[in-house]
This record gives structure tokens, sequence and C-alpha cells, in this order.
């Protein structure tokens, strides 16, 4: 049996740097992480804790594969499945995939070995043919099967509000500015809901979208602002790309409020830290971490759910920046 010396052996490493690879935790650089990620596909090597925990006769333990802890609206909504997992009992295992489909197929690959009593999964790569049904589980924005649920806020619901309210705060030529991923997700229903409202309002719009992820933030937004600066409000997919989009433009001597109105989605730059406070569609991130798990809950229990997609209002916070 393959074991952690194994492993370290094989990337060069010592062991401790192994186990804090394993377990996430200390200082690791980047090119020795590689390495030793890459000995641990080769050696195919699952560790012993976790195995040990895995093979009791009912798991107690459920996985969260996560794009990147550090977009700070998938840390929050990690905070509150934990939350609701603690309730039960239940611990959490963080797969952070940092949005690699061969990652996630890892991770999928271990979690299938080592029988998780069920997965919670964000993911916006193309791996349906890697999702097994035998491990109960919940998606989050993104349909795979019949068998798989999936938990969303009304996207669609959210790019209409969103049109209204630039309208609504003086913008006369509003844009969508975002990413669109190489399979369907719910998120990419914001654009839809946008257009639709510009449509029926009568307004004229603009839409700028480059494939997911945006590889080069200077280059997306400079073509954007070069191209269409007769633009007087937006609407960003992410409240992260509505900040960097805030940062760009006053770049450019850019006002915002002022020259243009700014609305994102999620509702996670609330804080007085940031500033300009951003107006955004909330997502209800702790409703959905725990409807996500309640319902992972039923599945683990062999309950029939009514629904294969559950929607959850999402709502207007206004800020500063329309």
């Amino acid at each position: 049996m393959t074991s952690i010396k194994d492993v370290a052996n094989l990337a060069g490493v010592a062991v401790g740097t192994v186990s804090r690879v394993i377990n996430n935790s200390g200082a690791v650089k980047p090119n020795t992480r590689r390495k030793v990620e890459e000995a641990i596909q080769e050696l195919n090597y699952f560790p012993n804790e976790v195995a040990r925990n895995f093979k009791m006769q009912k798991s107690k333990m459920v996985a969260l594969l996560l794009p990147s802890i550090w977009n700070p609206f998938f840390s929050e909504l990690a905070y509150y499945i934990e939350d609701e997992l603690e309730r039960e009992d239940f611990k959490l295992m963080l797969c952070n995939s940092g949005g690699k489909p061969e990652k996630e197929l890892y991770y999928l690959d271990m979690l299938r070995q080592n029988k998780v009593a069920g997965i919670v999964g964000i993911t916006y790569n193309d791996i349906e043919n890697n999702i097994s049904n035998d491990i109960p589980m919940v998606s989050i924005d993104r349909h795979f099967n019949k068998t798989i649920t999936c938990v969303t806020s009304d996207n669609y619901e959210g790019g209409r509000l969103a049109l209204r309210e630039l309208v609504k705060a003086g913008a006369r030529k509003p844009a969508f500015i975002g990413s669109v991923t190489s399979v369907f997700s719910e998120t990419m229903n914001r654009r839809k809901g946008f257009i639709h409202e510009a449509q029926t309002m009568g307004v004229d719009y603009v839409i700028y979208e480059k494939p997911d992820p945006i590889e080069d933030d200077n280059a997306f937004f400079n073509e954007f602002l070069n191209e269409h600066g007769d633009v007087d409000g937006i609407f960003a997919i992410t409240d992260m790309l509505a900040a960097n989009y805030i940062d760009r433009a006053r770049r450019q001597g850019i006002r915002v409020p002022e020259d243009v109105k700014v609305i994102g989605y999620d509702g996670i730059q609330d804080n007085p830290y940031f500033h300009p406070i951003l107006s955004t569609i909330r997502q209800p991130v702790e409703e959905m971490a725990r409807m996500t798990i309640r319902l992972l809950f039923n599945k683990i229990e062999g309950i029939t759910l009514d629904k294969q997609v559950y929607r959850i209002p999402v709502l207007f916070r206004q800020g500063e920046t329309t």
C-alpha cells in the first residue's frame, strides 16, 4: 500500500510538506505543491486517516467542491454550509479545485473511493460524464442530470431587476459585462433577464462577454472602455467584476455613479471597508447554503425530492454606485 513517505520520496520533499499539502495547512510554495499533487495522483495515494473515517459503516462527512475559496461569495457559502452540517454532527471536507477540471476529477474519484455521505458541488467545467449517482449530491448553480438536485438564486429575475434599477437611476444605455462558461450554468440567466427587461422597456443596451475564466483583465476592460465609451450603466455578472470595472473606470477619469451607474451580483461587498459600497443584486447566501444541506440530508436518507431545481428569490440592495 502506498504511504505518505512514498509520496514524499517521489516529490523530493519532506513528509511534513506532503502533510501540509494534503491538509491545506501551512505555507507551501506553488511549485512544491504542484510536485506533491502530481506525486499523489501518480501513486493514487489516499491519506489513511481520511480513508479510515470514510470506511465507517455510516459516514458523517460531506464534501464541498469549490472553484475557489478566495472568492468571498464561496467563502460565505462554505461558512453556512459547515454551520448547517454541524447541527447534525456532520463534518465538512473542503475540496478547493482552483477551477481546474483535472483537479475536480481527482477529487471526485477520491470521494467515490472513500464513500463520503454526500457531495455539494460547485463547478463550471464540463465534467458531467464523471459525476456518479452512487453518492448523494446537490449542486449549486449547475444542472447535471435528473438525479442531482440544483439550488440557485433567481438569476433571471436578478438580471431583470438590475436593468430596472439602472434605468431608474438614470441610465440610458446600460451594458451587461460578464464571462461565458463552457457549459450551461444558472448564472447565465442573469444576462437573459437583463436582455428581456431591456427589450420589454425599449432600452438600448450592450452585451459584452468573454470566455470564462477571463485570462487578461487589462485586455477585457481596455477593449470594453474603448468600444463602449457611451455606456452610462453597468450590470456586472459578479460583484468582483463590478468592483474591477469601477477601479479601471476611475483610472480613465470615469466617475461612479456620476458618469456611469454600476450594479453587481452576489451581495458580498457591503462592508464599509469597500468604497464605494456597491449597489448589487443580493443572493440569499445563508438560505441557499442551509437549503442545500437540508436537501442533501433528505437524499442521504433516501427521501424523494419534489423538484429538481430550487430557485430562491433575490433582492436589490442600494449602495453608493447607482
